[in-house]
């Protein structure tokens, strides 16, 4: 299986930048974006073959994901089941055969942490609601979590240690998912790799200089280990200040 994952920082303006060329060419088995940025009914997609699933947000033009997929899933999750966490559009699951599928566009700290408490909190119950779908059968997790790991997952690590995104607070939350019994599938694949990134701001030329930070991700349930090929970030594709990410998986 080939599976897609892409934050697309408004759908309705990557769709002008190619969206749909890629989509096709890319030709994934399950392809999932986040931040639409969209209501229901403000975009009409025409991708002939894929169910589609859309978790808007209240608040209009923020947030919002959807999943495009070939197979039909037995059911589909909007939200983790916490009304507190579920009025921004941010996590879909669906639920298949042998796997549960989810993507999630996780909340930013923000500038000066504004909302690092929320951050927390949400963490918590992710990784809660994350365990409880692991006790039934194995969970493939991507999308935009919001967090650069490791120093080696962002380009400028010392003078961003206090910044949304490399908290040592929202670096300890992925360590504590990841030790819960998930696998962080690039790093599984290529350790070492440094310099290959998934966001890029829009300021300071920094997709020219390569002054990114890895924070999109496809997580896997340890159990998944040996069913795992390859993982991919694909730097060539533009469109979003984002790239897609991609797991190559047989199930």
């Amino acid at each position: 299986m080939k599976l897609i994952s892409w934050n697309v920082n408004g759908l309705r303006a990557c769709v002008n930048k190619g969206f749909l060329e890629y989509f096709h060419e890319a030709d994934a088995d399950i392809f999932c974006i986040q931040e639409s940025k969209l209501q229901e009914g403000q975009i009409q997609l025409d991708l002939p073959g894929y169910y589609q699933y859309w978790n808007y947000a209240e608040k209009k033009g923020y947030s919002g994901t959807a999943v495009f997929s070939r197979q039909k899933p037995l059911q589909v999750l909007y939200g983790i089941q916490e009304e507190r966490h579920d009025k921004e559009g941010r996590v879909i699951t669906l639920e298949f055969e042998t796997f549960y599928f989810v993507t999630c566009y996780t909340p930013n700290s923000q500038n000066e942490l504004a909302r690092l408490d929320y951050r927390m909190d949400w963490e918590d119950s992710f990784r809660s609601y994350l365990l409880l779908l692991n006790e039934k059968k194995p969970v493939i997790l991507c999308g935009d979590l919001n967090v650069a790991h490791k120093e080696i997952d962002l380009k400028n690590p010392k003078t961003n240690r206090k910044n949304a995104g490399f908290t040592d607070e929202e670096r300890e939350k992925m360590t504590l998912l990841l030790d819960s019994g998930f696998i962080d599938t690039f790093r599984y694949f290529y350790p070492e790799q440094e310099q290959i990134y998934s966001w890029w701001s829009y300021r300071f030329k920094a997709r020219e200089k390569n002054a990114g930070w890895r924070i999109d991700y496809f997580i896997t349930s340890e159990s998944l280990k040996e069913s795992l090929k390859d993982a991919k970030i694909h730097t060539d594709i533009f469109g979003s200040d984002h790239c897609p990410v991609e797991l190559d998986i047989e199930l």
